[in-house]
């Protein structure tokens, strides 16, 4: 069996690896205040009503839009790629595997998240099972809402905030690689020298790449 060579990063001294470290480092920071600017715009965008009734499936039968709120007064609805009798998206999977028990610190701060799609319950559960997924999911019945806000064939993320007189407005929408906020483990991988190993990427020659899509997996299909 022929092995590859392995494709490693220059090798310097500390003191010159400090300084490379710092040049990056002030590039962090200005990122991470562009970010923090960019959030304080995103809170003050005007919010839309929403007009149309939507109906949904739960394990507790069938509930409306603002029910999904569970009482807090802001909601983020994930949009998910499972259509009935279909294959679970590995994109979204992998979100789904993100979120995993961090919503308590989410509904700390009166917000609730939760998942949809058009699939019904049964193909729901029976997949939340298998991944160990415990996020509120619910069946978008006749895919309403999804086709509603902007999933299309895809996914969607939007933002709700509910008045005191329960009426819904829309605050925020993304989808794409807006969805990316989910993925701790592209965070992590942007780390490494390597990266997430994509082709569309700006990594030196020679670094390990294939093509996105292709090597996401459910997390249980992986071979490790």
């Amino acid at each position: 069996m022929t092995v590859s060579k392995i494709t490693l990063p220059q090798s310097v001294s500390l003191e010159t690896w400090r300084e490379a470290r710092q040049e990056l480092l002030a590039k962090e920071k200005e990122l991470t205040r562009a970010l923090d600017a960019l959030a304080a715009e995103r809170r003050r965008l005007p919010m839309v009503p929403v007009e149309e009734d939507y109906a949904f499936t739960g394990p507790e039968g069938e509930v409306s839009l603002v029910d999904l709120f569970h009482g807090r007064r802001q909601l983020i609805v994930y949009c998910a790629m499972l259509e009935p009798g279909a294959a679970p998206c590995e994109g979204c999977s992998m979100v789904m595997d993100n979120v995993g028990h961090n919503l308590s610190h989410v509904t700390a701060r009166d917000t609730a998240f939760v998942f949809t799609s058009p699939a019904p319950q049964n193909e729901i559960i029976a997949l939340q099972k298998r991944m160990g997924w415990s996020a509120p999911w619910y069946t978008d019945q006749g895919r309403r809402f999804a086709d509603a806000f902007g999933a299309g064939k895809g996914f969607a993320v939007n933002v709700f905030i509910r008045g005191d007189d329960n009426r819904v407005y829309l605050t925020y929408f993304t989808t794409a690689r807006g969805g990316e906020l989910f993925d701790t483990h592209f965070r992590l991988l942007d780390l490494t020298p390597y990266g997430r190993q994509e082709p569309w990427e700006d990594s030196p020659e020679g670094w390990p790449q294939t093509p996105p899509y292709e090597w996401w997996l459910l997390r249980d299909e992986y071979d490790m």
